[in-house]
């Protein structure tokens, strides 16, 4: 086994979101330090102030950089679980250069941690390199479509170079930059899986071939979730359990499944199967340490 195949090893059974024996054991924390997103999908609706609610795309609020650090640090002092920090918004991360500072940042003060992001691919290709350089070494890609017709049934438009693109033209830059992202970053060795959200009536055949192609390319992790019925597409069905093992099953021949996702929010904090309230437990800290300075 070379030490890049240990090292991917030790990421895929380190990550919660990538093992489900993973899950039982490490935590990990979502950082919502990018508000900006460059593409609508006709399914996202973002909201900042939904405390109650568990669905991508929402946080309580959006953290400037030096906050988002040491919300980390203050995890770490109280929880030796964390394996992962990720930034999965609440818009895309690769569209905000809070995400790279933040990432820098905290690869140079804890370099125990893995750095992850999740993306809707369409500035990996340019972006893939920054990456690489503040430390990233996982990356999950949200690919809805393989072709460009059915890609714009579920993008209203795509914001990229400047110019604002809509239909035929937006699918396009959207299909084209997430599997040239995805080819590139597993070709720079990055561990790679892919989240599809199951719209019926819209990409059910698809699916099987974004997994088809994704177990092509090396993927390690396919993460079939239900559409959540709002924006554009609040009239249509969540799919049902059924559909989606059916789905699942289809899917597994090409590349392994994922069953253990929650469809976490953008500031999601501990294990997957207990939430920690990050606001609270950051204010508990600094309690903590401000009392700890009066005794001394």
């Amino acid at each position: 086994m070379t030490s890049l195949g240990n090292q991917k090893n030790y990421i895929i059974d380190s990550h919660p979101c990538f093992s489900e024996e993973a899950h039982h054991n490490f935590g990990r924390i979502h950082l919502p330090v990018a508000p900006r997103c460059n593409i609508q999908c006709r399914y996202c609706v973002r909201k900042y102030d939904c405390a109650n609610e568990s669905r991508p795309g929402i946080t309580s609020r959006v953290l400037n950089p030096s906050e988002a650090v040491e919300r980390v640090s203050a995890m770490i002092r109280r929880n030796e679980k964390l394996s992962v920090v990720g930034i999965a918004g609440p818009g895309d991360p690769l569209a905000n250069e809070q995400t790279y500072e933040v990432l820098r940042t905290i690869n140079r003060e804890f370099p125990h941690i893995i750095l992850c992001i999740s993306t809707n691919g369409l500035l990996l290709p340019e972006k893939l390199n920054d990456l690489l350089k503040a430390g990233v070494k996982s990356i999950t890609i949200t690919i809805n479509a393989v072709l460009p017709e059915v890609a714009e049934k579920i993008y209203s438009w795509a914001y990229y170079r400047g110019r604002l693109y809509k239909g035929k033209d937006a699918a396009f830059w959207i299909t084209n930059n997430q599997w040239l992202g995805l080819k590139m970053a597993i070709s720079e060795g990055l561990v790679v899986k892919i989240n599809s959200v199951f719209i019926p009536g819209i990409n059910d055949t698809e699916i099987p071939m974004i997994a088809w192609l994704a177990g092509r390319r090396g993927v390690a992790l396919h993460n079939i979730i239900p559409l959540i019925p709002q924006g554009e597409f609040s009239n249509l069905k969540r799919p049902s359990h059924e559909m989606l093992n059916m789905k699942r099953k289809e899917c597994e021949v090409y590349v392994p499944q994922m069953t253990h996702c929650r469809q976490c929010r953008a500031d999601a904090c501990g294990t997957l199967e207990k939430e920690l309230d990050m606001e609270l437990e950051t204010l508990m800290a600094r309690i903590g340490e401000e009392y700890c300075e009066m005794v001394v």
